[in-house]
């Protein structure tokens, strides 16, 4: 039996085409922590295991999504993912054979319309499908991961990111993300300065438009090493925000 986890906030603009991927799995659970789109009435044409709760993380809230499954195999996809029929059928051949506790699949994002292969995005690989009884999410507020005891294999067929749709989505996930890695940063008591800040932002577009190559993906190989280096500056830069603040007048 194959279970499929998903968490959503506001996701209506992908979540149908998520969903209709992965119907044929045996059970598919949806936590939803207070979208005001039609998110969750999307979600219930699909299964009637939605649950509303509140935000207290990316890791608890997976974590939330996995205590919720019955499958004796897990699925664990994002709201603007999507299992190809190729994917698919490789998920059934493993889960057919279960050789393993867990595999990695590729991941192809799409960033603005085009498929990036370069600048670390492609082959991404993630841990995504595992046995449910020897895997469990970290609980990390952002960049969540799933660790999982036993051996893991790797799927040769990706499943599809569409990360960013287009700039106004790009800002609003910079934002939202350099926000959480500086409340991450802050608990693990890094510090940061303006200069910190700026020298994060430019080795961060170095290293993704030229080390990685970024450059070969064109424009959106550009547009993507300047989103990277400006969340890595906000991220610094809010961090030295919250220092400064937690230094100020009490």
């Amino acid at each position: 039996m194959l279970s499929v986890i998903v968490i959503t906030k506001n996701e209506a603009a992908h979540i149908g085409r998520c969903l209709e991927s992965v119907a044929w799995a045996d059970e598919i659970i949806v936590l939803d922590s207070g979208s005001s789109d039609e998110t969750v009435a999307i979600c219930r044409r699909f299964t009637d295991k939605v649950f509303e709760t509140d935000w207290p993380g990316f890791g608890i809230q997976k974590q939330r999504a996995l205590d919720k499954a019955q499958g004796d195999w897990v699925l664990s996809i994002d709201a603007d993912e999507v299992v190809s029929p190729e994917l698919r059928h490789e998920i059934e051949q493993a889960i057919a054979a279960e050789p393993m506790s867990g595999f990695e699949i590729p991941r192809l994002s799409d960033y603005c319309g085009r498929a990036i292969r370069h600048g670390g995005w492609w082959p991404d690989y993630v841990l995504r499908l595992f046995r449910r009884e020897a895997g469990r999410f970290t609980d990390a507020v952002v960049h969540e991961r799933v660790i999982v005891e036993g051996e893991i294999g790797r799927f040769k067929a990706p499943l599809l990111h569409e990360a960013f749709v287009d700039l106004g989505e790009v800002l609003h996930k910079v934002n939202t993300y350099s926000t959480l890695g500086a409340e991450m940063l802050q608990r693990k008591g890094v510090r940061s300065s303006l200069s910190k800040a700026v020298l994060k932002a430019l080795w961060t577009f170095i290293r993704t438009y030229c080390l990685k190559a970024s450059i070969l993906d064109g424009r959106q190989g550009f547009m993507l090493a300047v989103s990277n280096a400006e969340g890595a500056y906000y991220k610094y830069l809010k961090l030295w925000e919250l220092q400064n603040r937690d230094l100020g007048p009490k």
